[in-house]
């Protein structure tokens, strides 16, 4: 199996699980759209999000270099909007990457998405859909598969709960500085 499966895998679900919490509820995407003065019907975010699912679907299950080179287009322009909000100084309380998670735009944000993008690139060369390399050898399949999944939790963690940890940090260090005396 190709050393990159299993982090292909995870850029999949992770594109799957933020297309689908984005057609479920697609709010928090529609209020940073707004705030970056771009066009943010809801029913322009849910077929949007529809075809991040359907790109994350593909990703797993067609052969060919098509579907991940369309992920690893999504994952660039994802950091393309964070990387505009954050260089204009847009107050976007979520990207709305997941939903209704909070996920505050951050650096890390951009990085991440950059770095997926090139697992993502990576993954073009695969001659067969990752779901045919599991099936190969069913065992090796099960701890590539439990594998990804691991790295995408920690990777939903990372975009989610990095950037919430360090802007109370920051906070709180900025509250510290406050109350210092002179």
């Amino acid at each position: 199996m190709p050393a990159l499966l299993a982090p292909a895998i995870a850029v999949a679900l992770l594109l799957g699980a933020a297309g689908a919490a984005k057609v479920v509820d697609p709010t928090m995407t529609v209020g940073a759209l707004r705030a970056m003065r771009l066009p943010s019907a809801p029913s322009a975010v849910r077929l949007g999000a529809g075809v991040e699912l359907l790109i994350a679907i593909a990703a797993l299950t067609v052969s060919g270099p098509w579907p991940y080179l369309l992920a690893a287009l999504s994952l660039l322009a994802f950091a393309a909007f964070v990387l505009a909000a954050l260089r204009r100084g847009t107050m976007v309380g979520s990207c709305g990457c997941f939903g209704r998670e909070d996920t505050p735009p951050h650096r890390i944000h951009v990085a991440l998405d950059l770095g997926l993008a090139g697992v993502a690139a990576g993954a073009t060369t695969f001659d067969r859909a990752p779901i045919e390399m599991l099936a190969d050898d069913p065992l090796e399949g099960v701890i590539v598969g439990l594998v990804a999944l691991l790295m995408a939790a920690l990777l939903y963690a990372t975009f989610v709960d990095l950037p919430r940890t360090l802007r109370e940090i920051d906070r709180a260090g900025l509250a510290r500085t406050e109350r210092r005396p002179s």
